[in-house]
């Protein structure tokens, strides 16, 4: 059995923020630790999401099976949507803060679950609560084959 990696990190600063309509909910976390000199982060997001927001929601198969490069299905709301998920920061190889964002939406008695992406936009206020993580030895590389960054501890 392959052996699990792990990194202890320590607590840092917490952060309250709120997004406005439009806002873009990638672009605004990102930007916000980058200003605060914010590596590594843990964050939970609710409120709402406007109409056009895109998130994946798995990857296409073929006959059955994945591709590589992931293929990625996608999932665009029609209309604002209630949203609540949780995410991490950590560094890409050059350093810079990037997010990954899981979470639900649900209007109208339907609910669909995915990752939110560079597409997802505030619709009246989104809050986030971003807790800052202290440590290093955590990364997102780039998969050339699969052409996505998952993390890496070292």
């Amino acid at each position: 059995m392959k052996q699990l990696k792990s990194k202890e990190l320590g607590r840092g600063r917490v952060f309250v923020l709120s997004l406005s309509t439009g806002e873009s909910i990638k672009d605004s976390v990102e930007s916000f630790c980058r200003s605060h000199d914010i590596a590594c982060a843990r964050l939970s997001i609710l409120g709402g999401v406007q109409a056009g927001s895109t998130f994946v929601v798995g990857p296409h198969l073929v006959d059955g099976k994945e591709t590589a490069p992931i293929s990625p299905m996608t999932y665009t709301t029609d209309a604002p949507t209630e949203f609540a998920g949780v995410g991490t920061v950590f560094p890409n190889e050059k350093g810079e803060p990037v997010m990954h964002l899981h979470g639900t939406l649900g209007r109208n008695g339907i609910s669909v679950t995915g990752c939110f992406r560079q597409d997802a936009r505030a619709w009246l206020t989104l809050e986030v609560v971003l807790e800052e993580l202290i440590g290093e030895g955590v990364v997102r590389k780039f998969d050339d084959v699969l052409k996505v960054s998952p993390l890496h501890i070292e």
